[in-house]
């Protein structure tokens, strides 16, 4: 805005002083310039007011407005002589005197005002710094700045308003660099997600680890193969599951050859406790007592008896509790091995084809280690007796190939019921194809796991047991010794006959009969002059005392001992045994 102060209202002379900036203190500034006549006015003022123009300041004076020009351009009229009032301009173009004296030209960027004259903006003077306007024709910007004196008149033009930026508008640049920020932080968000997940999985990996290393130890700490707290360690009075305490299934198979005849016994047991399973091989001339108390073999009970007879009289023999009867004749067991894929057996001997009709042909199974068998090779081996060879031999060979089929048969329940039904053979009643299944894959999965052995039951040469050999067996493997009589069950009684008078036995054996008790043949043994009665079981004593009455011996015989342990009681019969007196 550029405004006149005449001189006439208190300066010397006819001078005049043009309003060129303010100085930093907000006052205006102003420059001497040449008094000029006043131009008559012509133009009518829309704005007058009996003939003065209004002060738009408040100055309380009456100023003549200047001519109205409807196409003003923005350059600065003429200007009326001192003493005509201060021209009112209603475009924003006009000027007004200021009361101040005038002061040097202040310029808000540290120069000299520049010359010529600023044209007001409406509603916008007071809110925009003081800008030196660009020389007019100049081609670049910002214009360079130059010196000049306060009362050098600039030969530049008026400002113009579209010098005047008042909105800020990014260009391209600006958003290259927000979508560069946004970029830089999703990529390191990203980076920081992917750490975070990183992190969760060695947590996640690390505890599963852990876990499996725990359940590791759990199982075999549970399955007693840790070192120190093997099956071997947990016997009586050691702190752990007694052998007589231990939870066992017992199923009995009888192999029949149909061709050659004969037959071959073995009872399959799973120790559930000490997770062993082990097949206990059962000689045919094992002694076993028929229901009308008399005495036979297992050879002849499995033919005359039958799977049930047979059963009842091993419980009342071994002192177990055999839960069913599994009858393999040769031709199941060949399909047998045939459906598992064949088995391996290290063989004792050669072995001829029971089907060759030339002498000397090439054996059928050939002796060695690890000897692939079909199912014929497994029953040729299985059922073999040489000449003159005992039935013990023949028996272990049954066991080698039962434990190859084992090795060989599926451990899942499931698997191992569905090749027991493919034999599509007859079982006893008490034994289905279910339960014969999941036994089986029990015992298939402890003999991969090498938890499987053999053992052969002693007998002595008239198929008693002794009483060492059936503690290694029947009390360790079977448990017999810890089986109790149900109630109202017969007391098994076990006579050895050491009277030097071979009768005696069969005489004691009526008594015992007689008197309710079940008889087991305990053999012969050395001469001696005094009966003894000998019981195990505390509990067992008053059985004792009744046993020595029964058999006409005094009751100083009975003692606390070690007995047969198929038995509750055992009788040692010596030449004082009379009877007559029984």
């Amino acid at each position: 805005m550029n405004d006149r102060y005449d001189a006439g209202h208190g300066s010397q002379g006819g001078d005049q002083y043009e309003l060129v900036g303010y100085d930093e203190y907000g006052r205006p500034v102003y420059r001497q310039v040449p008094a000029q006549p006043q131009a008559p006015q012509t133009t009518y003022d829309p704005y007058a007011t009996q003939g003065y123009g209004y002060d738009p300041y408040a100055s309380g004076q009456h100023t003549q407005p200047p001519a109205h020009d409807p196409y003003a351009t923005g350059q600065q009229p003429p200007t009326a002589p001192y003493g005509t009032g201060n021209a009112y301009d209603p475009y924003g173009t006009g000027s007004h005197a200021a009361a101040t004296p005038p002061t040097p030209a202040y310029d808000p960027y540290g120069q000299a005002a520049a010359g010529g004259q600023q044209p007001r903006v409406a509603e916008q003077t007071a809110h925009i710094p003081h800008q030196a306007g660009p020389a007019d024709g100049a081609d670049t910007w910002p214009p360079e700045r130059e010196e000049r004196p306060a009362d050098h008149r600039a030969e530049a033009g008026d400002y113009r308003t579209e010098q005047f930026a008042f909105v800020e508008e990014p260009d391209d640049d600006s958003e290259d660099v927000i979508d560069w920020l946004k970029f830089t932080e999703n990529r390191t968000e990203r980076r920081e997600e992917a750490r975070r997940r990183a992190r969760s999985r060695l947590v996640a990996l690390a505890v599963v680890l852990a876990l499996v290393a725990v359940g590791g130890v759990g199982y075999l700490w549970y399955a007693g193969k840790l070192p120190g707290l093997s099956s071997s360690d947990t016997k009586a009075g050691g702190g752990t599951t007694a052998a007589a305490a231990q939870k066992r299934d017992v199923i009995v198979v009888h192999l029949h050859d149909t061709k050659k005849g004969g037959t071959a016994t073995a009872l399959l047991v799973d120790n559930a406790t000490t997770k062993q399973g082990t097949t206990v091989l059962l000689p045919n001339t094992l002694a076993l007592t028929d229901d009308d108390g008399s005495t036979t073999t297992l050879a002849k009970s499995v033919d005359a008896d039958g799977s049930s007879g047979t059963r009842e009289a091993l419980d009342t023999v071994l002192g177990t509790d055999i839960e069913g009867t599994w009858r393999l004749d040769t031709p199941y067991l060949q399909n047998l091995v045939d459906i598992v894929g064949n088995i391996e057996v290290d063989t004792d001997t050669d072995v001829p084809d029971p089907d060759a009709k030339k002498k000397g042909a090439a054996p059928l199974v050939h002796k060695g280690s690890a000897q692939t068998l079909s199912g014929k090779m497994a029953v040729a081996y299985a059922t073999y007796r040489a000449p003159g060879e005992a039935q013990n031999a023949q028996l272990q060979r049954f066991g080698q190939v039962l434990h190859g089929v084992l090795r060989k048969l599926s451990s899942d329940p499931q698997a191992a019921t569905v090749t027991v039904q493919t034999l599509q053979q007859i079982l006893d009643p008490s034994l289905t194809d279910r339960d014969l299944g999941t036994f089986l894959a029990k015992l298939a999965d402890q003999a991969k796991g090498g938890d499987y052995k053999t053992a052969l039951l002693p007998v002595q040469g008239d198929g008693t047991l002794s009483a060492e050999a059936a503690n290694s067996v029947v009390k360790d493997v079977l448990g017999g010794t810890a089986k109790s009589p149900e109630q109202g069950s017969a007391v098994r009684v076990s006579v050895r006959n050491a009277s030097g008078d071979k009768d005696n036995t069969g005489k004691a054996r009526v008594v015992l009969l007689n008197g309710g008790f079940t008889f087991l043949e305990g053999g012969t043994v050395s001469s001696r002059a005094t009966s003894q009665v000998v019981y195990a079981d505390p509990a067992d004593k008053d059985d004792a005392t009744e046993v020595a009455k029964t058999l006409g011996l005094p009751s100083g015989s009975v003692t606390k001992g070690t007995g047969a342990g198929n038995a509750d009681v055992t009788v040692i019969l010596g030449r004082d045994f009379k009877p007559s007196a029984s």
